[in-house]
């Protein structure tokens, strides 16, 4: 044990230990102690004490002077908050160390040089006593100072660090969360400094910051020191681990996103934060991940020991807020900070709020959507702090980057909207605090929406947030989803876009029963297989250039399509895990093909390509056999390397019987054996010779899923592309209904899986009582009927029990 007063190394510290060493230091002694038996690297590093920086003030009889300075301070008056902070923070820098508490500090550092060599530098961090509180995060009130050497520049941080305390923005929090500032003090850590100003650095979450998903640990990555993605001056990779399969001991990452990072913060002479410099990343780097996988999978092992440590010892489930280092010298991986998620943890899951935008406009910028919400308001550009008092209550905040120091405005904001920064920058974190929409990372967002424009800012479609022109209309729902029971027919939902796939998992559901990958290949691939499998049949130049472009950073065309499409399904599964998800492989027509990069080179010109060369009829044809390969090969890296074997397959348009053998046949030589792993193929019942000739498809196929779009256009004739015959198209045609009928017995007959995935009860209430009615095993809705549906499937499944 430490004898000194003041002095607290992090391995005599523990959680408990708030009101000693605040948050910060209580965390870092805890995860030290407790977490580095377990692999999860900490720097070692002491605490100076509260206790110090309580006497220092009392030594020096300065208490009455700081509280005389804050004494009927109008927080939301910004100018007399800036003369009142700086007077007391003069006077606590003003206030000097006593000898004693100085000699302590410097023999604690001496000691730490002694573990890591004279050649260490150390990281000067403030923790203030209240910090970190499960309703509150006081994260980026205080100071931290960087790369501190020797004595004097040590001294000097400490002294700095406490007086941090009164910034303005930590004056103003403490009011506006009702914390009486005397009954606040601060503690400093002083730990080994990680060199990711020689390497990368980010934060990290244990949950998806957006919609509160826990099932995934949340990365983000960027060269250099971490302020830049704290203060979002740089668009950060993304990353996506799935914890449950991870548990299970799959290796992969679920899903990335390559980010601008143009710029990296290195250190100039000196060590103080205000003592640093941007430097340009080169292209070379800007173009690649700044770290790999095994990174990736070592960070989300650190984070979910994290927060397993934290929920035992809370005795409930606590998602974490984290930040790492990579060290450029020893290459190794520190978790530098960690404290409770404070905003999506602590909502109520029982009310679902879900946002609809009723009407478009153009659109004036795009960037990450922060939150799911939509916000209407007078754009007002920002330009720095001097300027912002011009902002008034009610406003879209627009900036080039936000800092603490802007807090006071942000509260009063309807939306923020900024040019740089990713999905943990400064600027998304108060948003989500407030809970406020906004779109962060959009380029040139003050160029191109106008002053005092009205504008609406949506972030319900996805990961993309959009900063439309005017006041669009929208409708807030929310659902009390706590005494909804589960029917009998199985509730399962239409899903194709990744993005929206954690948010959308919060419906009550069964899982997905029709996953396309149309969305993922036209969204995030952009190119043909067959382009990017054999980039040198295409001709046009600029096309192959931009093949190219596409798939820098990966092996070639084919593992660039393999990791997209698989990352894509592998998303929308995890956030359905460990229901099942119904994937069906990819069914655009010829023509639709044509239109991805690369694509006229490798298609047919059909009359109808609605019934020409589509659907299974593809996947052997020479034409794109390899094309169907590579989706194979993504959807095992989905089962097999992920490991989502929730993950069912389904084939569609399969013409005949022995087509479907053909099929069959080519998915098991790549890899995708029927029966094997637990693998499940499905078959689209889509034509009528499915249903007449049911008995025989359900020899090969484990389950069909009727497909009601084309089944009435081919029951009844008529080409549903077409408008003028779209008087004639209706699912509840009598004949229609006739073939699900034969379809629902005739799987039932054989022991198979039934299912309906077409718009029909999603349109129509009566064709989801008729769906009932007949026995269906599940039915597939888009997401904004699930819940209408469900009810209405609840009442007629009491109807038919209470007629039995």
């Amino acid at each position: 044990m430490s004898k000194a007063r003041y002095i607290r190394w992090f391995s005599e510290l523990g959680i408990d230990d708030v009101p000693l060493v605040g948050g910060k230091n209580a965390s870092l002694g805890e995860m030290y102690r407790e977490l580095t038996p377990r692999g999860v690297k900490i720097p070692n590093g002491f605490a100076v004490t509260a206790e110090a920086y309580r006497d220092m003030l009392t030594g020096a009889g300065q208490w009455d002077a700081l509280k005389e300075t804050l004494e009927g301070l109008d927080p939301d008056d910004v100018q007399d908050l800036a003369r009142r902070g700086a007077r007391a923070r003069a006077i606590i820098y003003g206030t000097p160390l006593s000898h004693n508490l100085q000699q302590e500090i410097v023999a604690a550092y001496h000691r730490l040089r002694e573990e890591y060599g004279e050649e260490m530098s150390v990281a000067v961090r403030s923790s203030a006593t209240a910090e970190d509180l499960p309703g509150a995060s006081f994260a980026g009130q205080q100071e931290t100072y960087l790369n501190i050497r020797g004595e004097e520049q040590l001294i000097d941080a400490c002294r700095r660090c406490f007086a941090s305390l009164f910034t303005d923005r930590a004056i103003h929090y403490r009011i506006d969360n009702g914390f009486d500032h005397f009954k606040v003090a601060l503690s400093i850590g002083v730990m080994k400094m990680v060199r990711s100003d020689l390497s990368s650095s980010g934060v990290m979450f244990s949950l998806d910051t957006e919609t509160g998903f826990r099932d995934v640990v949340f990365i983000t990555a960027a060269y250099g020191l971490g302020e830049n993605v704290v203060q979002g001056a740089v668009e950060p990779d993304e990353f996506y681990v799935h914890k449950p399969t991870f548990e299970q001991g799959y290796r992969a990452v679920l899903r990335r996103h390559l980010g601008d990072k143009n710029i990296k913060m290195l250190y100039a002479a000196g060590g103080s934060r205000e003592m640093t410099r941007n430097v340009p990343v080169p292209e070379p780097d800007r173009m690649r991940f700044c770290i790999d996988d095994e990174d990736v999978l070592t960070l989300a092992d650190y984070a979910i020991k994290v927060e397993k440590h934290y929920s035992e010892k809370a005795g409930y489930d606590k998602p974490m807020d984290m930040e790492w280092a990579k060290d450029g010298i020893d290459g190794e991986l520190y978790m530098v900070q960690a404290r409770p998620e404070t905003v999506e943890s602590q909502r109520s899951g029982n009310t679902l709020r879900q946002y609809h935008l009723q009407e478009e406009g153009p659109i004036l910028a795009r960037g990450y959507a922060i939150g799911t919400r939509i916000a209407s308001g007078r754009a007002r550009h920002i330009i720095d702090v001097a300027h912002l008092h011009e902002f008034q209550p009610g406003e879209v905040l627009l900036a080039d980057t936000t800092t603490p120091d802007w807090e006071p405005v942000m509260k009063t904001a309807a939306a923020i909207v900024t040019n740089r920064g990713g999905r943990t920058c400064h600027a998304a974190i108060v948003a989500r605090e407030l809970g406020i929409p906004a779109v962060v990372g959009c380029d040139n967002a003050t160029e191109t929406v106008p002053e005092s424009e009205m504008v609406t800012v949506s972030c319900a479609g996805g990961d993309e947030g959009r900063v439309y022109r005017g006041e669009l209309k929208f409708e807030i729902i929310e659902t009390d989803l706590s005494d909804l029971p589960r029917p009998r027919t199985k509730i399962m939902i239409n899903l194709g876009n990744p993005d929206l796939a954690f948010s959308t998992s919060f419906l009550p559901n069964d899982g997905v029963g029709l996953a396309r990958l149309e969305f993922i290949i036209n969204e995030y691939i952009k190119a043909h297989p067959m382009a990017l499998r054999y980039p040198e049949r295409v001709s046009d130049p600029a096309v192959r250039k931009r093949l190219e472009t596409l798939t820098v950073g990966y092996a070639d065309g084919s593992d660039y399509f393999v990791r997209k499409l698989s990352e894509g399904v592998g998303t929308i599964a995890a956030a359905f895990w460990p229901k099942p998800v119904v994937v069906r492989m990819s069914d655009f027509k010829s023509n639709e093909y044509a239109t991805l990069l690369g694509g006229a080179e490798f298609e047919p010109e059909e009359a109808n390509p609605m019934i020409g060369f589509r659907g299974a009829a593809r996947y052997t044809h020479p034409a794109y056999a390899d094309g169907f390969a590579l989706e194979c090969a993504a959807m095992k890296r989905v089962r097999d390397e992920m490991g989502l074997c929730n993950v069912k397959l389904m084939i569609p348009f399969c013409r005949r019987v022995e087509e479907g053998k053909k099929v069959l046949e080519a998915m098991a030589q790549h890899g995708l054996k029927r029966g094997e792993n637990g693998l499940e193929i499905y078959v689209m019942c889509e034509i009528p010779n499915n249903v007449i000739l049911i008995d025989e498809f359900a020899r090969l196929f484990d389950g069909f899923s009727i497909g009601s779009n084309d089944l009435t256009q081919l029951t009844l004739g008529v080409d549903r592309d077409s408008e003028m015959v779209s008087f004639d198209f209706d699912e509840r045609d009598p004949g229609v209904k006739q073939m699900i009928k034969l379809a629902v017995e005739g799987a039932r007959r054989n022991g198979r899986h039934s299912g309906l995935c077409g718009q029909a009860p999603s349109d129509y209430p009566e064709m989801a009582e008729y769906l009932v009615e007949l026995g269906i095993d599940s039915m597939s809705l888009n997401p904004d009927t699930v819940l209408i549906t469900t009810r209405h499937v609840l009442e007629v499944e009491r109807r038919l029990a209470g007629s039995d």
